[in-house]
């Protein structure tokens, strides 16, 4: 049973990932098309949809959170093993779901504020380039 946890963990957690890269793949080619104004930045948007699966997932299977269906709890007087039920089932599909977000939108928080930091550095060049033409 709890083999099954994991392998529907994993399989949850790749599907938000998954639909998270896919719906992030048209504002992030944007966002890299315009910092980084070269061929290079389909090779970015490519790591940024990996970096996306990869903390989703990692985010998402939470294994030290599941060995407690596997391993007793050494501090109660008589370990037992926590049993899953289906409301167990319901919530450690809830937690992978939510934690799977949860992890992407730290790291595309990071992203976003580092490419706003690049923008502007990217928009002031631009700036002084227009005035030296002039």
């Amino acid at each position: 049973m709890f083999l099954l946890l994991l392998l529907v963990t994993l399989l949850v957690a790749s599907g938000v990932s998954y639909a998270v890269a896919k719906a992030f793949a048209g504002p992030l080619d944007a966002i890299l098309k315009r910092i980084i104004a070269d061929e290079i930045s389909a090779a970015w948007l490519k790591y940024m949809k990996f970096a996306i699966l990869v903390v989703g997932i990692s985010a998402g299977v939470r294994v030290y959170q599941l060995e407690k269906y596997i391993t007793p709890m050494r501090w109660e007087k008589d370990p037992k093993i926590m049993e899953l039920s289906f409301e167990r089932w319901v919530l450690e599909i809830y937690r992978t779901v939510i934690e799977t977000l949860q992890g992407i939108a730290w790291m595309l928080l990071v992203f976003f504020v580092f490419a706003l930091v690049a923008y502007v550095f990217v928009r002031v060049a631009e700036l002084k380039l227009g005035e030296k033409g002039k």
